[in-house]
């Protein structure tokens, strides 16, 4: 739906389904609920996230069309499209896969370039579109030296200047403006305002310039505004807490660059600090563990006394450091409904969504505002709720906090 300060919708990826057929159906139960009770006089945007069957299957001519007249008769459009998960998301092992394949994969070049020209053809007149994509690839599948990891960064970067290529093509031929949304998270390639601005000043823009001067004729200036158009951030409310990094702080330093944010995901992490007392802590932890599950990474970023972080890839590794006394603070990569803030004894960062919707109410740097919470299926049992009812709360949520 369409804000003050842009559009608000949720991300479809909450919903399982990896072929179209399939995930449709979950489109058209739960769609029109949520509508209803959010939005029912004004359009509804969607948030679609396509496995990369569901996205060949969509291709075709009448599964498009189908979709497209099923849009108009409810009333809903697609601004912004989830392209990071690639293959299957629900009721199968995800973990480290959900990078699987990275940007050094011609596969993930093709899946990505396939959904913008279905977003293209979804979007209403006049209106840009971005789609959310992996961080580049997963640290610890080129972690065995720097050298390996500059050859994926390399890589990684030609293949999404390729996406950038056919974006600049579409935009120039009287099309839309389409931007491909970098997602950094915890123990991604790129997982932070500073590894993620690093590879955009020193290895995007310096690749990048030449290789559209040479393929449009253009000047400098002009191949580097490309690239700042169609190659965006997306900020993750859930990851950059987890980073324990302040939202004004990261919308400055990419101000100053001219870097622009493609779209915000409004999403929640568990937090807790951890105390010196022995019982208390046990019971600190015992609570994190009621979210160990199989299905996601649940990334835990570790505080110390000294200001220092502590990366553990999943839970279990947390755990297993639980009794650090060196360890102040726990947040860990689960996302969890944005409308709580207690989970006794944990606690959520619900308080840097507040941030950051402070901010974007001040002075809008998004027109994409989209709710993640993909882990419904696998929250413990006591914080679910019909799916319908937990998703319309979470937008009412966040229009409360837009005052809208």
């Amino acid at each position: 739906m369409q804000t003050t300060v842009g559009h608000l919708t949720y991300c479809s990826n909450i919903h399982p389904g990896e072929t179209w057929s399939a995930h449709f159906h979950q489109l058209q139960q739960h769609i029109p609920a949520v509508k209803k009770a959010v939005s029912p006089d004004k359009p509804f945007g969607i948030g679609l996230r396509l496995a990369n069957t569901a996205s060949l299957e969509l291709a075709r001519e009448e599964n498009l069309r189908a979709f497209q007249q099923w849009l108009r008769e409810n009333d809903c459009y697609v601004f912004t499209m989830n392209g990071f998960p690639y293959g299957g998301f629900h009721n199968t092992v995800v973990k480290d896969q959900v990078h699987a394949p990275d940007w050094t994969s011609p596969d993930r070049v093709a899946y990505t370039i396939r959904l913008f020209r279905l977003l293209a053809s979804m979007l209403p007149y006049g209106r840009e579109g971005g789609i959310s994509t992996s961080p580049l690839s997963y640290k610890f599948w080129c972690n065995r030296c720097e050298e390996e990891k500059n050859s994926v960064m390399e890589s990684a970067t030609l293949n999404i200047l390729l996406v950038v290529e056919n974006l600049v093509r579409v935009r120039r031929s009287g099309g839309p403006l389409l931007h491909l949304d970098i997602e950094p998270e915890p123990d991604g390639l790129l997982e932070n305002t500073e590894e993620f601005m690093d590879w955009y000043l020193h290895q995007l823009l310096p690749a990048g310039i030449p290789f559209l001067q040479d393929k449009f004729k253009i000047d400098e200036a002009t191949a580097a505004g490309f690239i700042k158009d169609h190659v965006q951030l997306c900020y993750d409310v859930c990851h950059f807490a987890l980073e324990y990094e302040q939202p004004a702080a990261v919308l400055e330093k990419l101000r100053a660059y001219g870097l622009k944010v493609g779209k915000i995901q409004i999403s929640a992490a568990l937090k807790a600090d951890m105390p010196t007392d022995t019982d208390k802590r046990k019971e600190i932890v015992a609570a994190f563990r009621q979210f160990e599950e199989p299905v996601y990474l649940h990334q835990v970023i570790a505080r110390t006394v000294e200001g220092g972080l502590i990366h553990y890839p999943d839970l279990p590794q947390a755990f297993a450091d639980a009794d650090n006394s060196k360890v102040t603070e726990w947040r860990s990569h689960f996302h969890v409904p944005v409308f709580l803030e207690r989970y006794d004894p944990l606690s959520s960062t619900q308080a840097d969504i507040k941030a950051v919707l402070a901010l974007q109410k001040e002075a809008p740097f998004t027109a994409h505002l989209e709710v993640e919470t993909y882990t419904w299926e696998v929250l413990p049992a006591p914080l679910k709720e019909n799916m319908d009812i937990s998703i319309s709360r979470e937008l009412q949520w966040v229009l409360q906090q837009l005052d809208y």
